[in-house]
């Protein structure tokens, strides 16, 4: 009986792992790296034949988890909002390297990068090659450009 509370720890321990793995690391690991903090105390629990022990060590290693390594594991597991390189482009500025008209597409080099580039909407004016423009938005690899 005093084993009881050791595998219930282990198997309890055992699902949030589960869990974690089907949620696909939805929770940050919190569930995992719990998880495994009941299954490693309620074996210590298991190998000294103690109940006190095994829910002590869980405790122990749960807190030290929480309290030291959570907000290092979060800032790993989580991606910063940094925009992406194409939102990046928006209101760059850029040096056009072949025409564009109204009607025609041409290119424009934006910080190294050769990209196609048409006119803004309702914009008249050609730019030719070495004109300056700047990116109003972006339609796949295609530039609106003003």
């Amino acid at each position: 009986m005093r084993n009881l509370w050791n595998w219930m720890l282990v198997f309890s321990g055992l699902g949030m792992v589960l869990v974690e793995v089907l949620l696909g690391a939805f929770t940050g690991f919190d569930f995992a790296l719990v998880g495994t903090c009941l299954m490693v105390g309620g074996g210590v629990g298991l190998f000294f034949g103690s109940a006190k022990v095994g829910l002590a060590s869980t405790a122990a290693l749960a807190a030290v988890y929480l309290v030291f390594f959570r907000k290092y594991v979060r800032s790993k597991v989580t991606a910063p909002d940094k925009p992406s390189n194409v939102d990046t482009l928006i209101g760059r500025k850029g040096v056009v390297t072949e025409e564009i008209g109204p009607h025609n597409a041409g290119q424009v080099r934006v910080g190294g990068e050769v990209w196609r580039a048409t006119l803004v909407e309702g914009s008249q004016e050609t730019r030719a090659a070495g004109q300056s423009v700047v990116v109003e938005s972006v339609d796949g690899v295609t530039l609106h450009v003003r």
